[in-house]
């Protein structure tokens, strides 16, 4: 079962990322707070949940939480500082949307930065451990989904309505097809390198 925060006696945001290894499209981040006592039966790490639950959670997380914000890194932010730093920004962005100011900052994964000297932690799968940082999974996730739907209207080829920008063989067939749009990120590999067939014969 998932613990509420990491310590019961400070204000405490949670907040994760989602989109990080896709293509195409942003990285989304958001922060969480959430209420003393909240508690959902299934709220957990939006990629153990159906995308029918994801949908489902999210009106409830942003409707129960205290505070939330939800923030997008956009392609040419990510390829100018790399994807771990744009994943940092979008956190930090996200937790200076709060309302309230945290005392402390729950992380997921194990890479983060200090911001504006809120003590933080970083929690290797924290959002299999902490409802916050699931609850900003949940967010993260269903924003940046969201986005991709919308995006995929004008470029239906690439089907980011299923994929999300993610590197699937459908996806790269299609950037194969018909080449990379300003949505995708230009400094990831969007293809995988051909393998030399050339014979030393």
């Amino acid at each position: 079962m998932l613990q509420l925060k990491i310590d019961n006696n400070r204000i405490e945001c949670g907040t994760d990322e989602a989109g990080r290894g896709c293509l195409a499209g942003p990285v989304t981040a958001a922060a969480v707070i959430l209420p003393d006592g909240f508690t959902h039966p299934f709220l957990n790490d939006s990629k153990q949940l159906t995308e029918k639950q994801r949908n489902a959670l999210r009106p409830i997380i942003e409707k129960e939480a205290i505070c939330f914000h939800v923030v997008h890194v956009m392609m040419g932010e990510i390829d100018e500082i790399n994807i771990l730093n744009a994943s940092i920004v979008a956190m930090h962005r996200a937790i200076s949307g709060l309302s309230q100011i945290p005392d402390f900052i729950a992380v997921d994964g194990n890479r983060f930065k200090p911001y504006d000297k809120i003590p933080f932690e970083c929690v290797v799968k924290g959002d299999s451990k902490f409802l916050h940082i699931a609850a900003a999974s949940v967010l993260a996730k269903t924003h940046r989904d969201e986005f991709m739907v919308k995006i995929h209207e004008d470029f239906p080829h690439y089907n980011w309505q299923r994929n999300k920008g993610y590197p699937t063989v459908e996806h790269r067939d299609a950037i194969r097809k018909y080449g990379s749009t300003k949505f995708h990120r230009n400094s990831f590999q969007l293809l995988p390198k051909q393998k030399n067939t050339v014979s030393d014969e």
